[in-house]
């Protein structure tokens, strides 16, 4: 850690890095925010408290100092099932609640690196599950139509959201709002390429929706625009007695803690990707899982959406030179000050525009990059990726990431009682090959001492272990053991022991012992 940025920030460092990064931040988070809320199906307003409360509380008190928190993409399609749902709807309020009561729960009990053990394959395939349901559904918004009512539906329903959008050439209200739309989805895509680069900190989302902003306000556009409370007090929704009791219902209690699973892994796993984009304090894991549950129980109380740690605003904080965790603070007030001051400029922002934003956002998801190098890393990862996306869209999150997971420990299972052993024998020149492939484990002993047991006496063996991922102690000590046997008849084991360093862990033959002798030449070599 470095050690200068251990200590507290002094007020010239708080003026000089995190007050400017606390307005790059703001701009993108404001429009996201916005887009969220919409995308979810609740009011823009509980998007905006959300993020004020991620600034503000969650800021001061994180794990994760340059970690900014708020509404995410990744929780859309939950909220949006939630008030979808008649039994459900009434009661956003207290799931959040209760999901942010289970993060502080799991914070206090030092669960925090728990909820980071997950397949990479199984992390891509929720984030590119999200983001195709994303896609497919803020397609329709673009338009000014209203999505389906679920991911399937919508994804099937794409043709004709594009027909809308397109034909007839009309100036109709679906076809004004597609310009405004990929209007705004050309400027998020470009503005970083053409650009200068002093002016590429100014985030694409916001310009995209300044323009579509003053298009839609000059060319008087008949199309749908966001609807804000002049007060934004008016869109709280404080649990009452009912909410309360509906706790004891199973359904509210698997809704909480979905939204705690899915915000818990989603913002640690944001925490370690900014920890490997700066070089200030790392993540205390815990403390962020405890600092989330208050934000989202803060939330909850308010009737504002779920949180999480963001990547798409914490990258931005960082990049912008932020410093401590006072750039996140003032992100909020700026949140804050924003809806305050300005609610009827941000009731002339087109609705088409924040949909651009959430299918490029949609679209960014689906990691292409991360996809292939889980490919070229481990292939038959693949199958779990593919199948967790689909059961995602299919089914539904909680669903889907339950099945990837499932998937994933039998791979586990598979990978670690699997061994391929090869005998190959060489009458002619007294030699017999062993080649071993995958995990040689308790669990497989028998079938490699079977295979031991069918070497011609006086033979010498040659064991090839370049296809092993791993041997434990109980394979090791057999080969010793057997190796012990063969000499009696003549024989001689050859193995390359020192291939054992470099690819698996210390094996030693008692806890004692730190090294292990290869008796056929006498050699100690270090495994």
């Amino acid at each position: 850690m470095n050690n200068a940025s251990a200590t507290k920030p002094s007020l010239s460092d708080i003026l000089k890095s995190d007050l400017p990064a606390s307005i790059v931040v703001v701009f993108v988070a404001l429009p996201l925010c916005m887009g969220i809320a919409i995308a979810s199906g609740v009011p823009v307003a509980a998007g905006i408290i959300t993020g004020i409360i991620g600034g503000i509380v969650v800021g001061a008190i994180s794990g994760s100092p340059l970690q900014v928190s708020g509404p995410a993409a990744g929780l859309t399609v939950i909220v949006y099932g939630i008030v979808n749902d008649p039994k459900l709807a009434a009661y956003l309020g207290i799931i959040v609640l209760a999901a942010g009561v289970l993060q502080m729960v799991a914070g206090i009990f030092r669960l925090g690196q728990w909820f980071r053990a997950v397949s990479p394959a199984v992390i891509q395939g929720m984030l590119a599950g999200i983001g195709v349901i994303i896609f497919s559904q803020q397609c329709h918004v673009l338009v000014d139509d209203n999505p389906r009512k679920t991911p399937v539906e919508n994804i099937l329903s794409l043709p004709e959201a594009f027909e809308k959008g397109v034909f007839p050439l009309d100036w109709s209200q679906h076809h004004q709002a597609a310009y405004v739309g990929l209007f705004s989805i050309a400027i998020i895509a470009l503005w970083p390429v053409i650009v200068p680069k002093r002016v590429k900190a100014i985030p694409a989302p916001l310009v995209a929706i300044v323009f579509a902003t003053i298009a839609s306000y000059l060319f008087k556009m008949p199309i749908f625009k966001i609807i804000l409370s002049d007060n934004l007090f008016e869109s709280f929704a404080w649990p009452n007695a009912e909410s309360i009791k509906a706790l004891g219902d199973i359904n509210v209690l698997i809704a909480a803690l979905t939204i705690a699973v899915v915000a818990s892994a989603e913002t640690l796993l944001c925490a370690n990707a900014v920890d490997q984009i700066h070089t200030g304090p790392r993540t205390k894991y815990d403390k962020e899982l405890f600092a989330q549950g208050v934000g989202n129980s803060l939330c909850g109380l308010f009737g504002a959406l779920p949180m999480t740690g963001v990547i798409v605003r914490s990258s931005a904080n960082v990049g912008a030179g932020a410093k401590s965790r006072f750039s996140a603070i003032f992100h909020g007030v700026w949140l804050l000050a924003f809806v305050w001051f300005l609610t009827d400029l941000l009731a002339h922002v087109p609705r088409a525009s924040l949909a651009a934003v959430l299918v490029f956002t949609g679209y960014k998801l689906i990691n292409v990059k991360a996809i292939k190098k889980i490919y070229k890393e481990s292939p038959s990862e693949i199958p779990i990726f593919l199948v967790t996306v689909f059961s995602i869209v299919y089914f539904n999150l909680l669903v889907g990431i339950g099945i990837g997971f499932g998937l994933a420990i039998l791979k586990l299972v598979y990978t670690f009682s699997h061994l391929s052993v090869k005998l190959e024998d060489k009458p002619t020149e007294n030699i017999a090959y062993l080649h071993l492939r995958g995990a040689a484990t308790f669990i497989r002993l028998p079938k490699l001492a079977s295979t031991l047991e069918r070497v011609k006496p006086s033979r010498e063996l040659h064991v090839y272990m370049e296809d092993l991922d791993y041997i434990d102690h109980a394979c090791l000590t057999l080969l010793v053991d057997w190796e012990d046997q063969h000499k009696t008849t003549g024989g001689k084991l050859k193995m390359d022991w020192s291939e054992l360093h470099p690819r698996f862990q210390r094996q030693t033959l008692n806890p004692s012992e730190k090294t292990m002798t290869r008796r056929s030449n006498s050699e100690v070599v270090n495994v």
